[in-house]
């Protein structure tokens, strides 16, 4: 049984179809719908530059058709009776569970951000709603103070509330409204973003272009009828418009039960992708407690290690600690440039060329047209490589060939 038909989950089937005997192995997939979004491109949704419609598929049309799918949702797992027990109370049993329910935004979480003035005047980006309401709120904003704020880490895609700013940046400037606007970031990190040599240059780029950085800024609260948000060190910043990160976590029903920690993340081990806690779980993706990126690139190298750690995991063999926390993403900077990252959990961002030495194409650490091209022209790999667990030409373990140190 596979838990979640995301990124993470809809690799796994394919992957698992392609070398699991069929009269001896029935896959079973769950999650609560039947719409399969693609998360990157809910960034570009505010600016315009990506249309919903762009975004979303059929559960169905993407997972392999010897897979049995449940869309209704799941309550409860018991990793004990090896059970999971769906929200019509049917219950599916299970020789293998892989965990792969990634994670979901909690703004109610955070006292008032939901209250006066959400989807108004404060918005999130992270869903679909949230992404289109402040999409119809940027055509027509005027002006004023923006503030994207992260409520707490760890976060989807770490870097999106950074892209969110360069490209709010770029998008002021075309409007010519730019010098109406103070963009401000207001981060609980102690700088830009998590890995030093990465912030360095993160923090160079929001410099130049006039945006503001508030450090250790741990939101307590958004009082939204003065529009103001406020720390628990008591600093207070007030906006125009609020962009929020809400805060993130597990899956309710892992949260629940006896597989998740307090935030519904699965205690995992990181190199073997086992449950730390029983054997025939696995997590691949966002629902791992692991310390690396939860983003989308992270899960395709996992898949890599997964799928073999599996089988060794039937025929009673040592299972492979081969996963590296390796994971790279491209940054989009605004004005059609981006740049891309590529680290594990050993080794920060590094600059050079990526994937091959001195060739490239895409430059590491550094803005340039190619590394946007290569975010946009992702979307159709991810539909049509990706998820469907092909392969790709890059090896899950992080290599340094090409980067300079």
């Amino acid at each position: 049984v596979i838990l979640g038909a995301g990124t993470a989950g809809t690799m796994m089937a394919h992957k698992l179809t392609k070398v699991l005997d069929p009269t001896q192995w029935q896959i079973t997939l769950v999650d609560r719908d039947e719409h399969h979004i693609y998360q990157p491109g809910l960034l570009f949704v505010p600016f315009g530059m990506y249309e919903p419609d762009d975004l979303v598929r059929p559960r169905a049309a993407l997972l392999p058709a010897q897979a049995t799918y449940h869309g209704q949702g799941f309550k409860a797992v018991d990793p004990e009776a090896r059970t999971v027990t769906l929200t019509t109370d049917e219950t599916l049993s299970y020789d293998l569970l892989i965990v792969a329910t990634g994670t979901r935004i909690v703004p109610e979480e955070t006292q008032g951000l939901t209250g006066t003035g959400w989807f108004d005047t404060a918005f999130d980006f992270y869903s679909m709603a949230g992404a289109k309401a402040l999409h119809d709120k940027l055509i027509w904003w005027k002006g004023g103070t923006l503030i994207v704020n992260v409520v707490d880490m760890p976060i989807k895609c770490p870097v999106a509330p950074l892209e969110f700013l360069f490209l709010a940046d770029a998008f002021f400037k075309e409007r010519g409204i730019r010098d109406d606007v103070r963009i401000v970031y207001a981060t609980p990190l102690d700088a830009a973003f998590t890995k030093p040599r990465a912030s360095a240059a993160l923090g160079q780029i929001l410099e130049q272009r006039g945006i503001e950085v508030v450090t250790e800024f741990n939101l307590a609260k958004v009082t939204g009828s003065s529009r103001t948000i406020e720390a628990y060190d008591g600093r207070t910043l007030d906006y125009d418009l609020l962009v929020c990160v809400p805060l993130h976590a597990g899956a309710e029903a892992i949260q629940n039960s006896k597989l998740g920690n307090d935030l519904g993340f699965v205690p995992t081990d990181k190199h073997t992708l086992q449950s730390r806690d029983y054997p025939d779980v696995f997590v691949i993706g966002d629902a791992a407690d692991l310390p690396t990126s939860k983003a989308g690139s992270v899960a395709h190298f996992q898949a890599e290690v997964l799928t073999e750690n599996i089988l060794r995991h039937l025929r009673h063999e040592p299972l492979q600690p081969d996963f590296d926390g390796h994971a790279n993403c491209f940054i989009e900077t605004g004005h059609g440039k981006a740049l891309l990252i590529d680290f594990n959990y050993d080794t920060e961002p590094l600059p050079g060329k990526f994937p091959l030495p001195v060739v490239g194409p895409f430059d590491l650490l550094s803005e340039s047209h190619i590394n946007h091209w290569g975010k946009l022209g992702f979307r159709w790999i991810y539909w049509n490589v990706l998820v469907r667990g092909e392969e790709m030409p890059l090896e899950h373990k992080m290599t340094m060939s090409g980067k300079r140190v």
